[in-house]
């Protein structure tokens, strides 16, 4: 599995990431970034009636830079499960959980990424591990079927 490491540190037993989402994010930030650029270069080429200065052209490539930034987002997705449990980091933030209140891992009917399975119903959308990765995702999945396994058995009742 190309995209899943056993971690340096001893720490972590599974680290995952998509492969193809963030290649496409990368790809589309660079797009939009480098669309921006040129229209704002090409606003002061020919005479429209409006009048656009340095600053109009420097602000249209800042709006095309943050426009990127936040399509470089969905670089950010990883999960990783070790003896400590799990950390699940999606778009914005990170998020923790003690192997005692994971109860499993799958995917939803037609969902595009799996999910986290806490008591009560709850669930945690893991979008490091996404449908579109084929047998990686699905590797992924065995790998941290097999942790869960062995940290839930050696939990404390």
């Amino acid at each position: 599995m190309s995209r899943t490491s056993t971690g340096g540190t001893g720490e972590w037993e599974l680290q995952y990431r998509s492969t193809r989402t963030p290649r496409l994010a990368v790809i589309v930030a660079a797009i939009v970034f480098a669309v921006h650029v040129v229209v704002g270069v090409l606003l002061r080429v020919s005479d429209t009636g409006v009048t656009f200065r340095l600053s109009d052209q420097i602000g249209f490539a800042l709006i095309g830079a943050v426009w990127a930034a936040a399509i470089l987002t969905f670089t950010r997705p990883r999960i990783r499960a070790g003896a400590r449990g799990v950390e699940i980091r999606n778009l914005v933030g990170e998020k923790s959980f003690d192997w005692d209140v994971v109860e499993g891992i799958w995917y939803p009917d037609k969902g595009r990424w799996a999910r986290l399975e806490l008591p009560d119903d709850e669930n945690v959308p893991v979008m490091a591990i996404q449908a579109t990765d084929g047998q990686l995702a699905v590797e992924a999945m065995e790998r941290f079927r097999e942790i869960h396994a062995r940290h839930r058995a050696d939990a404390p009742s």
